[in-house]
């Protein structure tokens, strides 16, 4: 649910119930008072009827002794205006205990009025008092009149007193129960308000902290949880998902430097063998010719393959090679160590030709053959044997470098097969004499050309020989250069 829809549920859910509560409060309070204003209209019907039939009598009395059009037309108004509350009683809707009285005082006015009349019609007649004594009854029956409504006030208020302390009690009843109300509608607006502002402002605080330990460099922290699918779900994911990419392309730039270091120092290894090369060179050409003029054919043909040696470490190293001339490259290599060995060491190698085309990275394979010469079998005095071996492994390429010499511990092993490792153990550093390329070096420029860290295998120990295995990858058959970022 999101925030917007949230908003627009409970903000009118609560206003609502607020309402509800007021609206029970209102009609409550109303019903009491449309009641009592009922009984206070009726009340105050019966105290004008009182007042208006005096006032009657008075303007009655008033025509009698004047006998003028003024006084006549006052007692007209009076009259109509007694006639128009006297309808206005009958409409009243009395409550039982008051509905004789109530009827009796009706004809009181009834009679009163009658009597008004009947005194008008008799002073009309010269020389006659017969009127006299007709007001004489008006004036009675007006008190009769003023009598009875003071004993229906008396009745009504007296039947409305349980009536109205029953509702009072009620009333009360109600008010604690809006009160009730009010406070529930009260804590629940407060509980809503601090579970929105939590579910708001809670992940927010996640993801500011969680963005706060990103900007000090530590990547490796507990994603924020946010559960919610709201808007801050979805950023919460969206966060925990760039951290991951962050981190992962962190570690990409991590083995491209790694890779760029390793070329670097494949480099400089070779910048500080080649002093001057075209002068090295030349050097060499021309003790090839001498010896070759001399008649030391052998002694010319090893002088050109040590410099086409060179030449091969002194090319450039951020471009893939096809496998095939790292496979001339060691046979130029072995042709100069069997110089030295002579019978002491024999080369075999057992190569499928439709392998070599494979793209390697340039010096991975020459540093395991010195390796092999150097530590493997340099110690032996006869029967020494080095392999290599390139043969067709499903989709991949499998190439072996093999010696039957004195083999390797296995902390050795362990330790060349985990590139993490400074050192190896008891500070025994498997490096080479002549190229200066480290093995270790090889294993990860291989590691990080192909992205893999299962591509070598070591079958090795004291006394039994070295079998080193590398696997090409089929997908990297297809050959591809360094990666820019990788380059020296």
């Amino acid at each position: 649910m999101s925030i917007r829809i949230k908003l627009i549920i409970f903000i009118p859910a609560i206003i609502v119930l607020v309402n509800f509560a007021a609206f029970f409060i209102f009609q409550s309070g109303r019903s009491v008072q449309q009641s009592y204003n009922n009984m206070l209209e009726r009340l105050l019907l019966y105290s004008q009827l009182t007042e208006k039939t005096q006032q009657n009598l008075s303007a009655l009395n008033l025509y009698l002794n004047e006998r003028s059009r003024n006084s006549f037309d006052a007692y007209k108004t009076e009259r109509s205006e007694l006639g128009g509350m006297a309808a206005n009683l009958s409409a009243q809707h009395p409550v039982p205990e008051t509905a004789l009285a109530l009827e009796s005082y009706a004809n009181m006015l009834t009679a009163f009025m009658q009597q008004e009349e009947a005194t008008m019609q008799s002073s009309s007649k010269p020389g006659s008092l017969e009127y006299a004594a007709l007001y004489a009854n008006a004036e009675k029956t007006a008190s009769y009149i003023t009598d009875q409504g003071s004993a229906i006030i008396d009745l009504e208020l007296g039947y409305y007193q349980p009536f109205y302390r029953q509702m009072f009690v009620q009333t009360e009843k109600m008010n604690r129960w809006a009160s009730a109300l009010i406070l529930t509608d009260t804590i629940m607006g407060i509980g809503f308000a601090l579970w929105l502002a939590s579910s708001i402002t809670g992940p927010i605080k996640r993801l500011v902290y969680s963005a706060k330990q990103v900007s000090q460099g530590r990547f490796q922290i507990e994603r924020p949880v946010i559960t919610s699918r709201d808007e801050l779900g979805i950023l919460s994911e969206a966060f925990s998902r760039m951290l991951d990419d962050l981190i992962e392309q962190m570690a990409k730039e991590k083995d491209s430097l790694e890779t760029e270091r390793l070329v670097k120092e494949l480099e400089l290894k070779a910048l500080q063998n080649q002093i001057n090369p075209h002068f090295l060179f030349n050097t060499l050409n021309v003790l090839s010719k001498l010896a070759f003029l001399e008649g030391a054919e052998k002694t010319s043909d090893l002088t050109v393959t040590v410099s086409n040696l060179l030449r091969y470490n002194l090319r450039e190293l951020n471009r893939l090679v096809p496998l095939q001339d790292e496979v001339e490259h060691i046979q130029a290599y072995v042709t100069i160590q069997l110089a030295r060995f002579r019978d002491r060491v024999s080369f075999e190698s057992e190569i499928n030709p439709l392998c070599l085309q494979v793209p390697v990275p340039p010096l991975s394979l020459q540093p395991l053959v010195e390796n092999a010469f150097i530590h493997g079998i340099e110690s032996m005095e006869t029967g020494a044997v080095i392999k290599l071996k390139i043969e067709q492994d499903g989709t991949d390429v499998l190439i072996s470098i093999s010696d039957n010499g004195v083999g390797m511990p296995e902390d050795v092993r362990q330790a060349l097969l985990q590139p993490e490792h400074e050192g190896l153990p008891n500070d025994r550093q498997i490096k080479t004499q002549t190229t200066g390329i480290g093995t270790r070096n090889v294993f990860r420029r291989l590691a990080l050309q192909y992205g893999r860290d299962d591509l070598i295998q070591i079958q090795s120990s004291p006394g039994e020989g070295t079998t080193i295995m590398i696997r090409i990858p089929e997908q990297e058959r297809r050959g591809r250069d360094v990666p820019a970022a990788d380059r020296g």
